[in-house]
């Protein structure tokens, strides 16, 4: 019996470790580019705005956005934090969606988008939750890397530049868009990088997420 009980207590303390790391592991960061390849990424209707360059994503081309559809969280976030290298070419223009899911073309229907843009002609720059909060002051200069951070817990959403809070914003409970960004609310989903012109360039490294409660 002694035996017995020895043997149940091991398979238990065994479980606990096991599930511990587990949720250790779930909870690190975790990369969603290699570096190399656009694996676990998926193009819409131009996918040539998009190749991969000494180690970075380089965004040029037609509008386009390109999908993390790879099998971290099974591409299908809720509560995150998402941090990115960027660096803008002199007229650039860019955003990171999340909460979004593919689609063949157009502007992403669902999600927000995070602003990427520190010197084009739209007013609205980096950091900024696009159409929603915007940010009207650029946080970062072109052809500079910084590191953009997107963490959403629950209807809170914050925006940093380089650990340099942006935007904080907590989503009301109904929410009032106008018909054309219905979908411009919290709910779950991937990420996506934007093509926006043919004359913007932005490159993207380092792209590494970390699951929240």
């Amino acid at each position: 019996m002694r035996h017995g009980l020895l043997g149940v207590c091991l398979l238990a303390l065994v479980s606990c470790a096991s599930a511990h790391a587990a949720g250790q592991t779930r909870n690190d960061w975790q990369l969603l580019f290699d570096g190399k390849t656009l694996a676990g990424w998926r193009a819409s209707e131009a996918p040539g705005s998009f190749r991969v360059h000494d180690g970075a994503i380089v965004v040029r081309g037609p509008r386009s956005h390109l999908y993390y559809l790879g099998s971290v969280e099974r591409h299908d976030f809720r509560n995150f934090e998402l941090q990115l290298e960027v660096m803008t070419r002199p007229g650039a223009n860019s955003g990171v969606y999340f909460h979004t899911a593919w689609q063949d073309e157009g502007w992403p229907a669902r999600g927000y988008e995070v602003q990427v843009n520190n010197s084009q002609s739209d007013p609205k720059r980096t950091g900024g939750l696009y159409a929603v909060k915007d940010n009207y002051q650029a946080p970062a200069k072109d052809g500079v890397w910084f590191t953009l951070r997107i963490r959403v817990e629950g209807r809170r959403i914050r925006t940093f530049v380089d650990d340099k809070p942006i935007i904080d914003y907590t989503q009301p409970t109904q929410p009032q868009r106008p018909a054309d960004m219905r979908g411009r609310v919290l709910s779950s989903g991937t990420f996506a990088l934007q093509a926006h012109d043919p004359d913007s360039e932005v490159h993207y490294r380092n792209i590494k997420v970390r699951p929240l409660p």
